[in-house]
């Protein structure tokens, strides 16, 4: 997305703000402000589709509509279900809606039937796993947009003009950042409303940079990636983009993320039958069997309750380390379970608290196993604190490979300084995420920065991955000169007798002292 269009977007999504301020919570203001540019998109792009599908017949969409050519519109309906997966009249389309409020009409009966009507048109089609319930959170009756139907008319109405000037760019067939912008510009305007739900379902851009960076080295193209957590989709896909993976698997468990996931892959351009998120509980009911992937990446929930029941036990994902992750704490439950679906050639990058580098007991077989028994560790990988939203905690990557060419060693890099901050948040600049790959891909020894563990090393410290423990980064301070810092208090007292005579003298002159 282009400086200017970026910053236009964020004007409006400002204006949006200011409009809904005082009546709803930052997250309701996402989903409903995300759900509207969502609706948009799809108007603008089914417009832009029939009309060029119609160019040669001297017509549009709107014109064929107004027809009565019912064999037509027929062919055109089921055209855009085969190719776009969905199917909105012109009536209904976001552009009518904007018409309508021009008129002083009120719109919320037509656009709540305008959502209805685009998910209704894929019942019963292979886009309908992909469409079903993705306008469900936006609920036009909430009493949070106003007391009366006038006031939830007025409110809606102005959100829509305030986004009608979002420009898509779908002309130019360019690269569509459009949501995902919106994401990371909401979430870090309202961090302080919407807390750490925020950064659960969003990864910052520069990690998801570097997560597809590393899962794609040595790969010219992925047959497909997958994100266990895939939260709002868009680690999912910048890692397809870089790998040029043909499809896109993910699982989320909060429904109404799910719902921003899957908006997201279509706004993207992202075809409906090139990818397959599914709503669940990636632990607790894994919706991928025992498929396996060129890629995986993810940023799971860091230390998560889950059930660690016992049938865990027997469970494949899980039952070859011997012991489950604790109940408190998933983090190896979710690395056991991306390992389990990384097919042999493949690579997995994962955000981690620090802690799975060190805590004992489970965690520690786990590791252990891991380690000793897989060799499937490649790289741990410092990011500095403060990066995600919602937390301060610093995090690390785990990279992890099941058939490793540098098996004999781990590759520990300390990137937990290097970064600008900007405000409260710290930020990883671009020649930061160039250092960081290219460490990783040369597997290279920097002093204070990088080091390549031997086995050996490892086994000497009981299995702890603790980065300090390898990277040496303290900074010896200069030596004290006792005899320099000596003369300069001597110079200071001097100064200091110096003005205090100066005060006295005035103080006399005053007659304030005798």
């Amino acid at each position: 997305m282009s400086e200017e269009l970026q910053q236009k977007l964020r004007s409006q999504l400002w204006t949006v703000a200011n409009t809904l301020r005082g009546n709803m919570s930052a997250s309701d203001f996402m989903y409903f402000s995300l759900g509207f540019i969502f609706y948009k998109y799809l108007s603008e792009k089914i417009e832009l589709y029939v009309n060029d599908e119609l160019e040669s017949d001297e017509t549009t969409f709107q014109k064929v509509w107004q027809s009565n050519d019912e064999a037509l519109k027929e062919e055109i309906k089921n055209l855009c279900v085969e190719n776009l997966g969905y199917f909105v009249e012109p009536d209904f389309l976001f552009s009518t809606i904007i018409e309508a409020i021009g008129k002083k009409e009120n719109i919320l009966p037509k656009l709540e039937r305008s959502l209805k009507k685009i998910e209704d048109s894929t019942i019963g089609q292979e886009s309908e796993d992909d469409f079903g319930g993705l306008f469900s959170d936006i609920d036009l009756a909430s009493p949070k947009l106003g007391k009366t139907a006038d006031d939830k008319n007025r409110l809606i109405s102005d959100v829509l003009i305030a986004l009608n000037g979002i420009d898509f760019g779908l002309e130019d067939a360019g690269d569509i950042d459009i949501l995902g912008d919106a994401y990371e510009y909401m979430i870090g305007q309202f961090a302080a409303g919407a807390g750490k739900k925020a950064g659960e379902f969003y990864t910052p851009q520069e990690v998801s940079e570097i997560l597809a960076e590393i899962v794609t080295t040595g790969k010219t193209r992925l047959k497909n990636v997958y994100d266990p957590t895939c939260g709002s989709g868009s680690l999912l896909l910048r890692t397809a983009r870089s790998g040029k993976a043909d499809s896109l698997f993910g699982q989320e468990k909060n429904p109404t993320t799910f719902n921003l996931a899957r908006m997201n892959m279509l706004l993207h351009g992202v075809k409906y039958n090139d990818f397959n998120i599914q709503n669940g509980d990636t632990l607790e009911a894994d919706a991928f069997g025992d498929q396996q992937f060129d890629a995986v990446v993810a940023n799971p929930p860091f230390s998560a309750d889950w059930s660690a029941a016992s049938k865990f036990n027997n469970d494949d994902r899980f039952s070859k380390a011997g012991v489950l992750a604790p109940k408190s704490k998933a983090d190896y439950a979710f690395i056991l379970h991306m390992i389990y679906h990384l097919n042999d050639g493949g690579t997995m990058a994962c955000v981690a608290p620090h802690g799975v580098l060190f805590r004992g007991a489970a965690e520690g077989k786990i590791r252990q196993f891991l380690i000793e028994k897989r060799n499937c560790i490649d790289a741990i990988i410092g990011l500095p604190a403060n990066i995600f939203y919602g937390t301060s905690i610093p995090t690390c990557i785990l990279v992890i490979k099941k058939c490793r060419e540098a098996d004999d060693n781990i590759l520990f890099i300390d990137a937990s300084k290097e970064f600008e901050k900007i405000k409260t948040q710290n930020k990883l600049r671009p020649e930061h995420i160039r250092k960081i790959v290219d460490t990783y891909r040369e597997r290279k020894e920097i002093e204070k920065y990088s080091h390549c563990a031997t086995m050996q090393e490892i086994i000497d410290n009981d299995y702890n991955l603790n980065i300090p423990r390898y990277v040496d980064t303290f900074e010896e301070e200069e030596p004290i000169d006792i005899q320099a810092v000596m003369s300069e208090i001597k110079t200071l007292e001097a100064k200091r007798a110096d003005l205090d005579a100066q005060i006295e003298v005035y103080l006399k002159e005053l007659g304030l002292v005798k």
